[in-house]
């Protein structure tokens, strides 16, 4: 359930329909499962959110100004505590290589992950770069500190942001970090996903997750998304994009475009294993309809929080590390992966709203009543009380 629905009130929409939207006005819409979508056997979470991974914490800064400055951070903490002095072990796997994703090359060699992740825009990865390297040299025990790899990730916003601007400063980036927090996570228009598109509607960040209770792994996979691609819009394999594209409206004519995904689990996974999981969450990003275009910038990171796969600053301690999930097991995280992706992607796009930029730019909320007549057309949904 949305959690905005608790303060949900009726409201007459224009053209005289009946529509929701809360207290404030703000119009409230469904994510998936609420539109009976629902991607593979696993059940998610409690909250359908990356914050299901127990630890793992989520915070957006959003920055508007008029319908020119449309942007924002996203941050992802994966535990509580100080990420330089407890590292976690980290993956990066890259789908189409046309993006900037600071500090990948020392994940990649050292297979660990030593300050929190910021999403943001194409030209403020550098900002946001040096807020996490101040971060870490600020803590208590990082006095002595002389290198950090801090990670950024980002998609770009110019179609509807005045990217050139470079709005974003040390003290934005720092709001996103300090309001991270362990509870929902809100979707959409948001953080990071201001000024996305995807699919020539409104994009965004859209997170999901699958608890693997019954399986050898016992553990919690999420997923978080930030949306900004192209291609053909496929929703449980309902061709949307041949059924909805008159109602595309002005939205930019490139089919270029990216996806940043972050994959949490509290799953033992060593570096090698984070990713393999990684590369599933592109088998989700491909059940979407994404074209992974010349310009697009796909990345998944990966990382495991576990207690006992930490490593210090001084290095990993061979001796004290619990043991690792066994590799015959990683299947049912494999499905994890590439199912809380998919529905994490249709979450950023269903929660989405219609967004004026600059240059009389608009992208359009994808539509709801005439998505759910063509899920129904295809004997999909159902799950939305109509």
């Amino acid at each position: 359930m949305n959690v905005r629905l608790l303060t949900a009130v009726l409201t007459i929409a224009a053209g005289g329909s009946i529509g929701l939207a809360t207290a404030d006005g703000e119009e409230v819409r469904p994510r998936a499962r609420e539109l009976g979508i629902a991607p593979g056997p696993w059940e998610p979470g409690p909250l359908n959110a990356i914050t299901d991974v127990e630890g793992v914490a989520v915070g957006h800064l959003s920055l508007r100004d008029g319908d020119r400055i449309l942007t924002g951070a996203t941050a992802i903490r994966p535990h509580p505590g100080d990420l330089f002095q407890s590292k976690v072990p980290a993956a990066v796997v890259v789908g189409n290589g046309f993006g900037k994703l600071v500090g990948s090359t020392q994940v990649g060699e050292l297979g660990e992950l030593e300050t929190p992740i910021l999403l943001t825009n194409t030209l403020n990865v550098w900002e946001a770069a040096a807020t996490l390297v101040e971060e870490a040299l600020a803590a208590p025990g990082n006095e002595t500190v002389r290198s950090v790899n801090p990670l950024v990730g980002e998609t770009n916003d110019g179609w509807l942001n005045d990217i050139r601007q470079r709005p974003l400063r040390a003290a934005h980036f720092r709001e996103a970090l300090a309001a991270a927090t362990s509870g929902p996570v809100a979707e959409g228009c948001v953080g990071a996903g201001v000024g996305t598109t995807m699919f020539g509607f409104k994009g965004g960040i859209g997170t999901s997750s699958r608890r693997l209770a019954d399986s050898a792994a016992g553990a919690t996979v999420g997923a978080l998304v930030q949306t900004n691609f192209d291609g053909r819009l496929i929703i449980d394999g309902v061709p949307v994009w041949r059924e909805l594209a008159a109602l595309r409206g002005n939205a930019e004519p490139s089919r270029h475009g990216s996806c940043m995904i972050v994959l949490a689990t509290d799953a033992p996974l060593d570096a090698r294993q984070l990713k393999r999981l990684a590369r599933r969450a592109l088998a989700g990003m491909a059940r979407t309809g994404a074209n992974f275009s010349h310009g697009s910038g796909d990345y998944v990171i990966a990382f495991s929080n576990a207690p006992a796969v930490r490593s210090t600053a001084a290095g990993r301690d061979a001796s004290s590390r619990g043991p690792l999930l066994n590799d015959a097991d990683l299947t049912p995280l494999f499905e994890a992966a590439a199912d809380s992706t998919e529905e994490a992607i249709y979450n950023a796009l269903l929660q989405a709203t219609t967004t004026h930029g600059r240059d009389g730019h608009t992208a359009e909320a994808i539509p709801i009543e005439p998505l759910k007549r063509v899920l129904r057309k295809y004997g999909r949904g159902g799950a939305d009380g109509d």
